[in-house]
């Protein structure tokens, strides 16, 4: 079987990713130039990144997964292994003519659809809202942290995004901060350090205005987006998780990852043994 092509390479889309990867499949990542995961220690994304600092290597590794910053797709195809994914950059997915995979997973997470089309490969699924199973894309996920989480679709779509994210130890929106001013993101705390409610955790140069931003509540950072990024006002930017005894979840992929990766795994073994429902 041709190499599974993943669109995105966020820290829920990495979940997938190095399940796949785990069960012996080779897989493919499409991603933009500018990545915004916050989560970025468990993010495959952020080899693009680490391409960029001398000496940082070329490589991103996540539980026992290696992913890999490829040149170009016929060099992608080459190199590719189960525990060696391979990553693109290639926002638009032109690289999908000479992938020519069986299976597409949109796992971008933009809460609408981008471009992509049920036509792209023989199986395609999505994960979360935006997408319609059965028109868009032959199966949709529900990715809403709930009863429903990880559900297959096969015909409609996921619980639209609230855009309040889901309870950890009693707090939800208080956890993700949001960019109050377009700009260069200069940071002064980094992924795993414990913050305090007021804190300064990153400075904003907007406009030779230093806009400071500030912890929303007392705990670990769990995410934030990479120093030096030029990033536009709103866009959520990092994320405090308030059990601060929890820092080994900055470096391993969350439950709610994982519940989602179980349910593609599912799709793709059915479409392999041909009981595809």
């Amino acid at each position: 079987m041709q190499p599974i092509v993943i669109r995105g390479g966020g820290d829920i889309a990495s979940g997938t990713i190095a399940r796949l990867c785990r069960a012996g499949y080779c897989v493919i990542v499409l991603e933009c130039a500018y990545p915004t995961a916050i989560r970025r220690d468990v993010a495959f994304s952020e080899v693009i990144y680490k391409n960029q600092i001398p000496g940082a290597g070329n490589t991103a590794e996540l539980e026992g997964v290696t992913m890999h910053l490829a040149d170009h797709a016929e060099s992608a195809l080459e190199k590719v292994s189960p525990l060696h994914p391979q990553m693109l950059i290639d926002e638009t997915a032109e690289s999908l003519r000479i992938l020519k995979p069986e299976i597409l997973v949109d796992a971008i997470l933009a809460k609408k659809n981008i471009g992509t089309t049920i036509d792209m490969a023989p199986l395609t699924i999505a994960l979360g809202p935006g997408f319609y199973a059965g028109r868009d894309v032959k199966y949709v996920i529900e990715t809403m942290r709930g009863h429903t989480l990880g559900k297959i679709i096969r015909e409609g779509e996921a619980i639209p995004n609230t855009g309040i994210p889901g309870m950890i130890a009693g707090y939800g929106k208080e956890r993700v901060i949001h960019a109050p001013k377009g700009g260069v993101l200069h940071n002064v705390c980094h992924i795993s350090d414990f913050v305090e409610m007021g804190q300064v955790i990153s400075v904003i140069e907007s406009d030779g205005e230093q806009v400071e931003v500030t912890a929303t509540l007392t705990g670990i950072l769990r995410g934030i987006l990479p120093d030096g990024l030029k990033i536009p006002c709103g866009i959520k930017m990092a994320d405090i998780d308030p059990r601060r005894t929890q820092i080994s979840n900055c470096f391993s992929i969350s439950d709610k990852a994982r519940c989602i990766a179980g349910s593609v795994l599912e799709l793709v073994c059915a479409y392999e043994k041909g009981v595809l429902l």
